[in-house]
Protein backbone atom coordinates (compact mmCIF):
# COMPACT_ATOMS: atom_id res chain seq x y z
CA UNK A 1 0.00 0.00 0.00
CA UNK A 2 1.41 3.38 -1.02
CA UNK A 3 -0.19 5.25 1.88
CA UNK A 4 1.61 7.73 4.13
CA UNK A 5 0.09 6.28 7.30
CA UNK A 6 0.74 2.67 6.23
CA UNK A 7 4.40 3.68 5.82
CA UNK A 8 4.38 5.13 9.35
CA UNK A 9 2.88 1.87 10.66
CA UNK A 10 5.62 -0.09 8.84
CA UNK A 11 8.24 2.30 10.31
CA UNK A 12 9.35 3.37 6.81
CA UNK A 13 8.61 6.98 7.80
CA UNK A 14 9.50 8.22 11.29
CA UNK A 15 6.85 9.57 13.64
CA UNK A 16 6.71 10.58 17.29
CA UNK A 17 4.69 7.62 18.56
CA UNK A 18 2.63 8.16 21.72
CA UNK A 19 0.81 4.80 21.77
CA UNK A 20 0.93 1.47 19.96
CA UNK A 21 -0.71 -1.92 20.33
CA UNK A 22 -1.74 -4.75 17.97
CA UNK A 23 -4.66 -2.79 16.48
CA UNK A 24 -3.66 0.88 16.40
CA UNK A 25 -0.80 3.35 16.35
CA UNK A 26 -0.97 6.93 17.67
CA UNK A 27 1.55 9.62 16.86
CA UNK A 28 1.91 13.38 17.16
CA UNK A 29 0.56 15.43 14.25
CA UNK A 30 3.30 17.20 12.28
CA UNK A 31 1.10 20.31 12.03
CA UNK A 32 -0.46 20.55 15.51
CA UNK A 33 -3.63 22.57 15.93
CA UNK A 34 -3.53 22.48 19.76
CA UNK A 35 -0.82 22.21 22.43
CA UNK A 36 -1.27 18.43 22.13
CA UNK A 37 -2.40 16.98 18.80
CA UNK A 38 -2.06 13.29 17.95
CA UNK A 39 -3.60 10.97 15.37
CA UNK A 40 -4.88 7.50 16.25
CA UNK A 41 -4.84 5.21 13.20
CA UNK A 42 -5.83 1.58 12.71
CA UNK A 43 -3.06 -0.73 11.54
CA UNK A 44 -5.53 -2.07 8.99
CA UNK A 45 -5.82 0.27 6.00
CA UNK A 46 -9.34 1.73 5.82
CA UNK A 47 -9.52 4.68 3.41
CA UNK A 48 -12.50 6.65 4.77
CA UNK A 49 -15.29 6.37 7.32
CA UNK A 50 -17.50 5.32 4.40
CA UNK A 51 -15.32 2.22 3.97
CA UNK A 52 -15.77 0.89 7.52
CA UNK A 53 -17.37 -2.55 7.52
CA UNK A 54 -19.09 -4.53 10.25
CA UNK A 55 -15.79 -6.35 10.88
CA UNK A 56 -14.09 -2.99 11.56
CA UNK A 57 -16.46 -2.07 14.40
CA UNK A 58 -14.10 -3.28 17.14
CA UNK A 59 -11.02 -1.46 15.83
CA UNK A 60 -12.91 1.83 15.40
CA UNK A 61 -14.28 1.56 18.94
CA UNK A 62 -10.77 0.78 20.13
CA UNK A 63 -9.49 3.95 18.44
CA UNK A 64 -11.92 6.01 20.53
CA UNK A 65 -10.90 4.21 23.73
CA UNK A 66 -7.22 4.84 22.95
CA UNK A 67 -7.99 8.55 22.42
CA UNK A 68 -9.39 8.68 25.96
CA UNK A 69 -6.39 6.81 27.33
CA UNK A 70 -4.00 9.26 25.62
CA UNK A 71 -5.97 12.27 26.97
CA UNK A 72 -5.73 10.82 30.46
CA UNK A 73 -1.99 10.09 30.15
CA UNK A 74 -1.37 13.61 28.81
CA UNK A 75 -3.24 15.14 31.76
CA UNK A 76 -6.11 16.93 30.02
CA UNK A 77 -8.90 14.34 30.13
CA UNK A 78 -10.71 16.03 33.02
CA UNK A 79 -10.37 19.56 31.60
CA UNK A 80 -11.62 18.32 28.24
CA UNK A 81 -10.40 17.58 24.74
CA UNK A 82 -11.67 17.16 21.22
CA UNK A 83 -11.67 14.10 18.96
CA UNK A 84 -12.35 14.44 15.23
CA UNK A 85 -12.72 12.10 12.27
CA UNK A 86 -12.63 13.88 8.90
CA UNK A 87 -14.23 12.15 5.91
CA UNK A 88 -13.40 12.91 2.28
CA UNK A 89 -12.50 16.25 0.75
CA UNK A 90 -15.36 18.42 2.02
CA UNK A 91 -14.83 16.97 5.50
CA UNK A 92 -11.17 18.00 5.45
CA UNK A 93 -9.61 14.54 5.03
CA UNK A 94 -6.15 14.83 3.47
CA UNK A 95 -4.73 11.34 4.08
CA UNK A 96 -7.00 8.55 2.91
CA UNK A 97 -6.43 6.19 5.85
CA UNK A 98 -8.92 6.83 8.64
CA UNK A 99 -7.50 8.68 11.61
CA UNK A 100 -8.89 10.10 14.80
CA UNK A 101 -7.49 13.49 15.82
CA UNK A 102 -6.97 13.94 19.57
CA UNK A 103 -6.58 17.62 20.48
CA UNK A 104 -6.11 18.97 23.99
CA UNK A 105 -4.26 21.29 26.28
CA UNK A 106 -6.42 24.38 25.66
CA UNK A 107 -10.07 25.44 25.53
CA UNK A 108 -11.47 25.17 22.00
CA UNK A 109 -14.11 27.25 20.31
CA UNK A 110 -16.87 26.19 17.95
CA UNK A 111 -17.41 25.91 15.02
CA UNK A 112 -14.15 24.67 13.54
CA UNK A 113 -15.13 25.84 10.02
CA UNK A 114 -12.71 27.78 7.82
CA UNK A 115 -13.09 29.16 4.31
CA UNK A 116 -9.78 27.69 3.09
CA UNK A 117 -10.02 23.98 2.30
CA UNK A 118 -7.14 21.61 2.98
CA UNK A 119 -5.63 19.75 0.03
CA UNK A 120 -5.27 15.94 -0.21
CA UNK A 121 -1.86 14.41 0.60
CA UNK A 122 -0.79 11.37 -1.40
Amino acid sequence: MDCLFCKIIDKQIPAEIVYEDDLVLAFKDISPQAPFHALVIPKKHIATLNDITEEDRAVVGHMVMVAGKIANEQGFAEAGYRTVFNCNQDGGQTVYHIHLHVLGGKAMGWPPYQETLKQPIN
